[in-house]
């Protein structure tokens, strides 16, 4: 199962569509060219086991850049192109990435990362600027045959860490051929029959988990993906008539999102193939779930799981609507529920969610948080909370340490709050999620002013300001509120529990 078995049997058979330019990348040039820059990664001293980084929006070069870091044993960065510069030179500087391949329309961002990355070879796809050297130029005087020591390598993505940083979720790479099946494209065959006739839509981007995930494996089975350089709501209808659709994943902002749709917009595309919808990254609220099983049919799939990969399940349409608000039930993993003194409790009990028997979890550079992340049985958790009905069912109670979930974009509100307590005129902050109609969650700051006197649009504003200074667009707060003190306990904890439960207090998100 690797795209350069599918590249000797179907040489000219669409690997990638970019979905509004029609660019195609053939099996055959998507082979060679990953050679290519599997060749390229070694004559820059990268060797297996070692990373690189990779920082752009969805293009044609991405799957080229990401089968050859996978063909040549690597870890490759995955990186948000939604991030600062400093954000992103902190992850391409702890996850100890040798090149940077960084797309040209991140010209800004990548000018301000130059002093900011030590040691590290800086390429440019699509175009070049000062201190960078073109990724297409140094590819192309490569080899197009495969590399003399081939292995198996794995993307590395980053995930919240102990003190707001983010951390790496780090895979043991593969000790067999680069074509042994993993795990998850194994499951993708067995669980919604994809193959060599998939035609894939994938709507986000491909730094995130389940896009590339799910594209990688497609790839690994021979079909086709087609990519979305940015969603929108009817180019995505468009794109499952055009393409002739088989599979797509998209998560709930855009089911949100083609719902409002116009009724004459949504009855203007046919959906041909489509056999299987899948959806996670975030709560999908019921109403907006039922309105697509009723617009679509019983053909949507929910899995719950996290990037490290410790455990999933999952729930078909069918067996949904007689439970629904779940997230199904193990196909990964088994399922327990502890309270906080480790205990597995009952049905219908609230507690950490626990998975036994799934990949190990490690986290980059933090062995303090992989060891946080068992119990004393060896079962492990990434912190979510929820509760199992009687029949086995998942449900999904509480994000993990209060995660904001936005537009299915994680946001993790500690590294907020660390930059915008540093303010002179800010005592004290909890920022948290609060209800959105379309993105499910948006950011919210509530902030205790050293002088109350201080409190309204003027701070508002210049708080605005201090965070856009360092933060990403994705985790500047949408929303900021002032208070005269905020509720911590007798130990000093904040208690931000009181502090959701008023903004979503009566809140239910809905898809008209």
């Amino acid at each position: 199962m690797h795209p350069s078995v599918h590249a000797k049997a179907a040489p000219e058979k669409a690997a990638v569509i970019m979905c509004n330019s029609g660019v195609t990348v053939s099996y055959k040039d998507l082979d060679e060219r990953s050679n290519q820059v599997a060749h390229l990664f070694r004559s820059l001293g990268v060797k297996a086991s070692e990373r690189v980084a990779l920082m752009m929006e969805n293009n044609a070069r991405y799957h080229e850049i990401s089968w050859g870091a996978q063909r040549s044993g690597l870890h490759f960065v995955c990186i948000s192109t939604q991030l600062t510069a400093t954000e992103a030179a902190y992850l391409i500087q702890d996850s100890g990435a040798k090149v940077l391949i960084i797309s040209n329309t991140l010209a800004v961002i990548a000018e301000a990362l130059v002093p900011l990355v030590t040691n590290v070879t800086l390429l440019m796809a699509n175009g070049t600027i000062k201190s960078y050297d073109s990724f297409e130029a140094a590819r192309d005087k490569q080899p197009r045959t495969p590399i003399a020591d081939e292995s198996s390598g794995h993307y590395l993505l980053y995930s919240s860490g102990t003190t707001g940083r983010q951390k790496g979720v780090q895979r043991k790479l593969g000790q067999g051929p680069i074509d042994e099946p993993d795990v998850f494209t194994l499951l993708q065959r067995d669980l919604y029959d994809m193959g060599p006739e998939s035609v894939y839509l994938c709507p986000g981007p491909l730094y995130h988990a389940a896009p590339l995930g799910f594209s990688l494996s497609v790839h690994r089975l021979g079909g086709t993906v087609v990519v979305m350089e940015k969603f929108d709501a009817e180019a995505a209808l468009m794109a499952l008539e055009k393409y002739n659709i088989t599979d797509a994943q998209f998560v709930p902002t855009h089911f949100i999102r083609m719902l409002k749709l116009p009724e004459s917009i949504r009855k203007a595309y046919d959906r041909p193939r489509l056999k299987c919808v899948i959806h996670a990254a975030a709560p999908c609220p019921i109403p907006v779930k039922q309105a697509m099983i009723d617009w679509w049919g019983p053909m949507i799939y929910e899995y719950y799981a996290g990037s490290e990969g410790n455990g999933m399940t999952m729930i078909t349409s069918a067996e949904w609507l007689t439970h629904k608000g779940s997230v199904g039930k193990p196909i990964f993993g088994k399922v327990h529920i502890c309270d906080d003194a480790g205990h597995e409790v009952p049905p219908r009990t609230e507690g950490t969610i626990y998975f036994e028997g799934g990949l190990p979890i490690i986290y980059h550079n933090d062995p303090q948080k992989t060891a946080d992340a068992y119990n004393r049985m060896g079962w492990s958790t990434i912190g979510d909370v929820g509760w199992v009905d009687e029949d086995g069912y998942l449900y999904l109670t509480d994000r993990k340490h209060f995660m904001i979930i936005t537009g299915g974009v994680n946001v993790y509100p500690q590294e907020v709050e660390n930059l915008l307590v540093t303010h002179p005129k800010v005592a004290d902050v909890a920022v948290i999620g609060a209800p959105d109609s379309d993105f499910g969650e948006r950011v919210v700051a509530v902030v205790q002013p050293m002088n109350w006197e201080d409190a309204g649009e003027t701070l508002r504003n210049e708080l605005l300001v201090f965070a856009r200074a360092s933060l990403s667009s994705i985790k500047t707060p949408k929303q900021i509120d002032f208070r005269k003190d905020l509720p911590r306990n007798a130990i000093g904890k904040l208690v931000k529990r009181l502090l959701r439960d008023e903004y979503w207090k009566g809140a239910a998100p809905s898809a008209s």
